[in-house]
């Protein structure tokens, strides 16, 4: 059993005042952790003690930034075990996929420790007598909102990049996987100054307290609707509002490609984690000319896949994160049932302890039904078929997300048509994962706004000042 602390003002155990909330292990509900919520007064009071450690920190040379940051990689990857061990105990993804997640968060804290001290700002073409400059400086306090599903390489990238450009941070891990935030954030407190990471436990109470305060930042990862509510509380404060939401990304099918690879395509983009990736594939358009052979392959493989724990090493499909989010899953497939899909593969509630739920093939979907339109975050494959790649291209169009999108198509015209069609942030062709390091792109819609990943996120933690640097009236220093 882990037992959280918070971490407010350099003091681990701080506060807790609010109760207590108990996570159980998805795979069979036993209890995994217990962490205290914070009370309204202990998130201000979080709140002052961050002012008060902003200046030093932000006056801290870049490269002993970076340095810390450094230290900071490898001590998380010397505890890339525990951490891993306590992402599968808390949302029950595969022990392997965990592990994943964790090297992903130290190679982004490295990324950033390189590139945080270049990072610089331009000189300006003024008066010759005059010098003129932009510089970057930190936003002081951001607050840092993350989600369950990825835990440690989503915080590391928000945290990396806020901490190196020289911002404190208040950090705020979902409620459903608070020890592995702590974890981490035992972790990152030892490599840092004191007061310059908090760390606050709880649901979305304490959430929405941190979003109200007066803070500088605040970066969520999470659903649209908490996505929302953080918007319209940065517009009453000031604060930034930095944002990725929820997603309900496309697969497009094309004419012409081999059925095996796009089944398997599919498959992967549908069922890793779960479903539970914010660019996992939320629908498919597939065209009629394969569509029969390429559904056939979809449901032999959902079928195929090895259901159980996580700490299983077998296991290819673990549990949902809990039976609240099993049952938000269970009713769009069941409603869409009703309205006239078909179901070919899973849909069905296991008997037995967790939060289980079969990889699960839906046919004869339209875009009405909720299971299309709007996000389900679980191991579930909608099926639509079209009769051409700009009808494909229309519908998958037609939504109110924008985070991603994938294409599978051996034709160039088509993938260049989607890149530049799809109002998407990013655009994957023929693959439903992977890309270079370091890529970046801005959520459209209702996913969110600003620079999420890669070098660009070091901006949006900085605010721009211009300088302009004349003589005195003698025209002498």
């Amino acid at each position: 059993m882990y037992r959280v602390e918070q971490l407010i003002g350099g003091v681990w155990g701080a506060g807790g005042d609010g109760g207590e909330l108990v996570v159980a292990d998805p795979a069979d509900g036993s209890p995994v952790s217990t962490a205290p919520v914070a009370t309204p007064d202990e998130v201000a009071k979080a709140v002052t003690a961050a002012r008060g450690a902003a200046p030093g920190w932000s006056g801290t040379a870049p490269a002993e930034r970076a340095a810390a940051l450094r230290r900071a990689a490898d001590a998380i990857e010397a505890a890339a075990e525990e951490l891993a061990q306590a992402t599968t105990a808390e949302m029950g993804k595969p022990l392997d996929d965990a592990r994943g997640g964790v090297a992903a968060g130290v190679g982004t804290l490295r990324q950033y420790a390189e590139l945080g001290p270049l990072r610089g700002g331009r000189t300006l073409h003024g008066a010759a007598e005059a010098l003129d400059f932009m510089l970057p400086e930190p936003r002081g306090v951001v607050a840092a909102i993350t989600p369950w599903n990825d835990p440690v390489a989503v915080s590391c990238g928000l945290l990396g990049a806020a901490l190196v450009t020289g911002n404190v941070v208040l950090h705020k891990p979902s409620e459903r996987t608070p020890a592995t935030g702590w974890l981490l954030a035992r972790t990152l407190d030892g490599v840092l100054p004191p007061g310059v990471l908090s760390l606050l436990t709880g649901g979305a109470e304490v959430g929405a307290a941190l979003a109200g305060q007066e803070v500088d930042v605040v970066a969520h990862v999470g659903s649209t609707a908490t996505g929302r509510a953080v918007a319209a509380a940065c517009a009453r404060t000031g604060a930034k509002a930095l944002l990725e939401n929820g997603g309900s990304d496309p697969l497009i099918v094309d004419a012409g490609v081999d059925p095996v690879w796009a089944a398997g395509q599919a498959a992967l983009g549908s069922f890793a984690n779960a479903g539970q990736i914010c660019v996992a594939v939320e629908r498919v358009y597939v065209h009629r000319d394969l569509a029969e052979d390429f559904v056939d392959l979809l449901v032999e493989r959902a079928g195929a896949l090895r259901v159980g724990p996580g700490r299983d090493p077998q296991t290819q499909l673990g549990p949902l994160v809990d039976r609240r989010h099993r049952d938000h899953v269970h009713g769009q497939v069941t409603a869409a049932v009703a309205e006239g899909a078909r179901l070919r593969a899973g849909g069905t509630l296991p008997d037995g302890p967790g939060a289980f739920y079969p990889a699960t093939v839906v046919t004869d979907c339209t875009d009405e039904m909720a299971l299309v339109r709007e996000e389900t975050f679980g191991p579930v494959a909608p099926v639509v078929v079209v009769d051409s790649f700009s009808e494909a291209l229309k519908r998958a169009a037609r939504s109110p997300y924008g985070l991603a999108a994938t294409v599978l198509t051996g034709s160039m015209s088509h993938a260049r048509r989607a890149a530049r069609e799809l109002p998407v942030g990013t655009v994957k062709i023929n693959a439903v994962f992977g890309g270079a390091p370091g890529g970046a792109a801005q959520p459209r819609r209702g996913s969110g706004q600003g620079f999420g990943y890669g070098p660009e996120l070091l901006d949006e933690f900085t605010a721009t000042k211009v300088v302009h640097l004349a003589a005195p009236a003698d025209g002498h220093w």
